[in-house]
């Protein structure tokens, strides 16, 4: 069985890295979200949404058993601890699914795998990949896209990029760059052009 070729993704919040992992999954990759399993592992009935509640209190539920994200958001963006408290009990178990699901794509001879990890550079996660690609977007373009399309206000959006490692760290990992500053038609070229270079790594990678 041929080890799939690994590719993390990455980049702050509203920088459109899931309009670039959209892309790349139309054009054949194996897609893994770290945001969907972040989801996943808190859903209703699961072990994780029982320790979150127990760690932040019933109050982060909605009327029908649901997580509110938030009011969760609320509480630990900006505040380191919580954050970190949050992180403890959601990273792990994202792992776990992680393996799972790399197990999956490797089964299945997939050339080209996607990891969508909004939190690459925080985690220290570089290191891990064969490749990494940064959705680059400055702060004030960011903070834009937050509060327009949204809805955030705009305290909130700065929150939520401050709590994230900063642009010149996350582009300090890269090996490609995608620059998602300007209009939405100039996303899509610039990632065909990335896709041609990963399958062409894949395949000398791979020896084929």
């Amino acid at each position: 069985m041929r080890a799939v070729y690994s590719v993390g993704l990455t980049g702050g919040i509203g920088s459109g890295k899931s309009s670039v992992s959209g892309l790349l999954r139309s054009y054949g990759a194996v897609v893994l979200d770290a945001d969907l399993m972040a989801r996943e592992v808190v859903e209703v009935g699961t072990p994780g949404l029982a320790a979150v509640v127990e760690a932040f209190g019933p109050e982060v539920l909605r009327a029908d058993g649901t997580l509110d994200r938030e009011s969760l958001g609320k509480r630990v963006f900006g505040d380191p601890e919580q954050l970190a408290r949050l992180n403890a009990i959601v990273h792990p178990l994202v792992g776990e699914r992680y393996a799972a699901l790399v197990a999956a794509a490797e089964e299945s001879g997939a050339a080209v795998a996607v990891h969508d990890v909004p939190l690459l550079v925080e985690n220290d996660l570089a290191g891990s990949y064969d490749a990494v690609v940064v959705v680059s977007a400055t702060p004030a373009t960011q903070l834009e896209r937050l509060v327009r399309i949204r809805g955030m206000s705009e305290h909130d959006a700065r929150a939520r990029i401050d709590a994230q490692s900063t642009l010149a760290q996350k582009l300090a990992v890269a090996t490609h760059v995608i620059d998602n500053d300007g209009p939405i038609e100039d996303l899509e070229p610039q990632v065909a052009r990335l896709w041609a270079e990963l399958v062409a790594l894949a395949s000398r990678s791979s020896g084929t």
